[in-house]
């Protein structure tokens, strides 16, 4: 949890930058930097050296992305929803119930095995890890924003059962 933590940090999540990354252009265009990032790893082959220029690029994307685009005050779209669970989890870690810890707990070996795939892929120049080890990681993404949009309904729910 601390390693999650560190990246917020990193990021500079703000309160400020928490509301523009639950903006849905942010959460989908990050999903973007996927193939952007295959694309730039892949063209070694072409461009030798010079592929770390697009390769800079998109880690420089990343890591603008959560800064950039308008505050989304409200969530009611499925991306701000898991956004606004994401920052739940991360800083306030007592208002998530076991059962969400477990599965997005299980989330991280098929993300991992998607990523050790994708760099195999990428290192072999084949087509097929890299292709099969994006999409595992996309899904387990999805799945993740997914479980704490849940998370983050749960939560309102409970708050406004206690009022």
């Amino acid at each position: 949890m601390k390693s999650l933590s560190a990246v917020a940090q990193a990021f500079r999540m703000t309160d400020e930058a928490w509301k523009r990354h639950a903006n849905p252009w942010s959460v989908y265009t990050r999903f973007a930097a996927i193939p952007g990032m295959i694309l730039a790893i892949w063209s070694r082959t072409l461009i030798g050296w010079w592929s770390l220029l697009p390769v800079a690029a998109v880690i420089v994307w990343l890591w603008l992305n959560p800064h950039v685009f308008r505050p989304f005050e409200a969530a009611d779209s499925w991306a701000a929803k898991g956004i606004y669970g994401e920052r739940l989890w991360l800083q306030e870690r007592n208002r998530v119930p076991q059962e969400y810890r477990t599965l997005l707990r299980w989330l991280i070996p098929v993300g991992l095995a998607g990523f050790l795939l994708l760099a195999w892929g990428l290192i072999a120049l084949q087509v097929w890890p890299t292709a099969f080890g994006a999409t595992l990681i996309v899904l387990a993404q999805l799945w993740r924003i997914d479980r704490l949009g849940l998370l983050y309904e749960d939560n309102q729910w409970r708050g406004q059962e206690s009022s």
